[in-house]
């Protein structure tokens, strides 16, 4: 019996660790939907709309530096000129999309 309990626990923590890496695919898919056109594949902004905006890079210290809630309102309520994706993603898609935003400032 022990034998089994040690492979459930196995179980639920490879479920548990495989968590963040579909939220940076569904994140990453997400993203390439609906932010990359203006913030670029790579977060800088770099796109003939973002230099059109002045956005900055999602590399920026400031962005760097913001809580993921700040990330997460932002991308919800909308900054700037940016639109808000309340109503258009779920909060699960939004903070899935501030998971993603995080490995491209690695």
């Amino acid at each position: 019996m022990k034998h089994n309990s040690q492979i459930a626990i196995l179980s639920l923590l490879s479920a548990f660790l495989a968590i963040p890496a579909m939220a940076q695919q569904t994140g990453e898919a997400t993203y390439k939907a609906k932010c990359a056109m203006c913030h670029g594949a790579d977060g800088t902004g770099n796109t003939p709309i973002g230099k059109s905006m002045k956005l900055r890079s999602l590399k920026s210290p400031e962005d760097v530096k913001a809580t993921d809630a700040e990330l997460f309102k932002q991308t919800k309520d909308g900054v700037g000129k940016m639109q808000g994706y309340a109503g258009k993603l779920t909060d699960a898609q939004i903070q899935d999309v501030v998971t993603y935003i995080r490995t491209l400032q690695k």
